[in-house]
C-alpha cells in the first residue's frame, strides 16, 4: 500500500498544479474583463453610438422615401439594373452597419469588453462590404476614406477590449521575468498560445491569428495555383498573383479566413462535414468575388461556362470539390501545425512585426485597388487628368497590368458603375 501511494502521489500533485493553473486563469481572465476601458474608448464608443442612432432612422427613413418616390412614379427605377441592385444592398449594409454600432456603443460604454470585441469583429466584415459597394458603385475616391479609417479603429479597439489577447500579452511578459524553467514548462503545459480560450474552437480568432492565417494562406495558395496550371497546361508558368507586389493570392487568404471562422468548432468532426461545408463556402466565396471584380471593374478573372455543375461561369462543381478538399486538410491538419509555426515568432518582435507586415499588406492592397481603378478608367476612356492617374499610367500602364495580372481580362462595359 506504500509503494501504490508513493506511486500515486506525483499524479496527484501534477493533477493539483493543473488545477491551480486553471483556477489561476479563470481568475485572470474575469480580471481583464472587469478592467475599465480606457477613456478613449469610451469616448469613441459614445461616437460610434451617437452615429449609429443618427444613420439608422436617416437610412431608413431616405430608403422608404425612395421606395414610395418609385410606385408614385416620381423616381426612375429599373429593378433589373446592376446599379440598382447594388444600391439597395447598400443601402441594407448601411442599416446592419448602424444598427450594429448602437450596440457596439453600448457595450464599450457599460464595460463589456469580451462581448465589446466579439461586436468589433462582426462590424469588420460588415465595414468591408460597405466599402466594398461603394467602390463598386463610386469608384476608388474619398468615398472610401470613412470606411477605412473606420476599420482601422476596428482592429485597435477589437486587440484593446479582447481580453484573451490582454491575456496573452500578460503571459509574455510574466514568460520574461520567469527565470526557474519549471515554472516556464508548467506555463507552456498549460496550452499553446493562440488556441481557443473557451475550448470551443481550435484558435483564437483575434487579429494576429487571423492576419498570420491569411498571409500564409495568400503565400501557399498561389503556389499551389502556379504549381496546378504548370501541371495541367503543359509546363506554361503564368503569373497568378493577385496583388501588385510580392506572391499573394488573397482569394486564398480570404478563403482561408473564411473556413477557419466558420469551422473553428468543427475542428473535431467528422471529415465528411467539414469537406461538405467547406466545398459550399468556398464555391460560394468563389462566385461573390468573380460578381464583385466584374460588377465593381468589369474584370473576369475566370470562366468555368461549360464545366460539370458551373454556375455563372463564376464557380463550378470541380472547384468546389477542391475547395472541400482544401478544407479538411487545412483543418485537420495544416491549421495546428501553422498554429505553431506561429508561435515561433519571438516574443520581442511578435507584435511589432505583425503591425509592420499588416501596414504593408495593406499598402499592397489599397495599390493594387488604385492600380485596378485606373486601369478600369483607361479602358472605359475616361479622362486621366489628375496627378495620381498620370502616375498609374506611368508606371502600371495597361501592358505592366496585363502582364501582371495574366488571368484577368478587363470590360468596363459589365461594370456596375453610376
Amino acid at each position: 500500500m506504500g509503494k501504490l501511494s508513493d506511486e500515486s502521489t506525483p499524479a496527484g500533485e501534477e493533477a493539483a498544479v493543473a488545477a491551480d493553473l486553471v483556477a489561476a486563469e479563470l481568475d485572470e481572465q474575469s480580471r481583464l474583463d472587469a478592467q475599465r476601458l480606457p477613456w478613449l474608448i469610451r469616448m469613441y464608443g459614445v461616437i460610434v453610438l451617437l452615429d449609429g442612432l443618427v444613420t439608422l432612422p436617416i437610412v431608413v427613413f431616405a430608403s422608404i422615401a425612395a421606395v414610395r418616390a418609385i410606385m408614385r412614379g416620381e423616381l426612375t427605377f429599373h429593378a433589373a439594373s446592376l446599379t440598382a441592385i447594388l444600391t439597395g444592398m447598400q443601402a441594407l449594409v448601411l442599416i446592419a452597419d448602424a444598427a450594429a454600432l448602437i450596440v457596439f456603443g453600448v457595450l464599450l460604454l457599460r464595460n463589456r469588453r469580451r462581448y465589446a470585441a466579439r461586436w468589433a469583429y462582426v462590424l469588420m466584415p460588415v465595414t468591408l462590404a460597405e466599402g466594398m459597394l461603394s467602390l463598386a458603385l463610386d469608384g476608388l475616391g474619398v468615398n472610401l476614406i470613412a470606411p477605412a479609417v473606420g476599420m482601422a479603429i476596428l482592429v485597435a479597439v477589437s486587440i484593446a477590449c479582447d481580453p484573451g489577447l490582454a491575456e496573452e500579452r500578460r503571459l509574455q511578459r510574466a514568460l520574461k521575468r520567469m527565470d526557474d524553467r519549471d515554472a516556464y514548462d508548467a506555463a507552456v503545459r498549460a496550452g499553446m498560445l493562440g488556441r481557443d480560450p473557451s475550448g470551443k474552437g481550435y484558435i483564437a480568432l483575434d487579429f494576429f491569428n487571423i492576419f498570420w492565417l491569411f498571409t500564409v494562406a495568400c503565400v501557399f495558395g498561389l503556389a499551389i495555383e502556379t504549381v496546378y496550371h504548370f501541371a495541367m497546361y503543359h509546363g506554361e508558368l503564368q503569373d497568378r498573383a493577385g496583388l501588385l507586389w510580392g506572391p499573394f493570392s488573397p482569394i486564398y487568404g480570404c478563403g482561408a479566413v473564411l473556413v477557419t471562422v466558420a469551422l473553428n468548432r468543427l475542428w473535431k468532426s467528422n471529415p465528411f462535414l467539414i469537406f461538405c461545408a467547406s466545398a459550399v463556402i468556398g464555391g460560394t466565396f468563389e462566385y461573390a468575388t468573380s460578381w464583385f471584380m466584374e460588377v465593381a471593374f468589369g474584370i473576369t478573372a475566370w470562366d468555368y461556362t461549360g464545366q460539370w455543375l458551373s454556375i455563372d461561369g463564376r464557380t463550378s462543381g470541380k472547384y468546389m470539390v477542391f475547395w472541400g478538399l482544401i478544407g479538411v486538410v487545412w483543418v485537420r491538419w495544416i491549421l495546428p501545425r501553422l498554429l505553431a509555426l506561429i508561435n515561433r515568432i519571438p516574443w520581442k518582435v511578435r507584435y511589432s512585426l505583425t503591425a509592420v507586415c499588416a501596414v504593408l499588406m495593406l499598402v499592397d492592397i489599397v495599390f493594387t485597388l488604385m492600380a485596378l481603378d485606373c486601369w478600369y478608367g483607361r479602358m472605359a476612356g475616361l479622362p486621366q487628368d489628375s496627378p495620381i492617374t498620370q502616375w498609374f499610367a506611368t508606371h502600371y500602364g495597361d501592358a505592366y497590368m496585363a502582364n501582371r495580372f495574366q488571368t484577368m481580362t478587363i470590360d468596363p462595359s459589365k461594370a456596375g458603375r453610376v
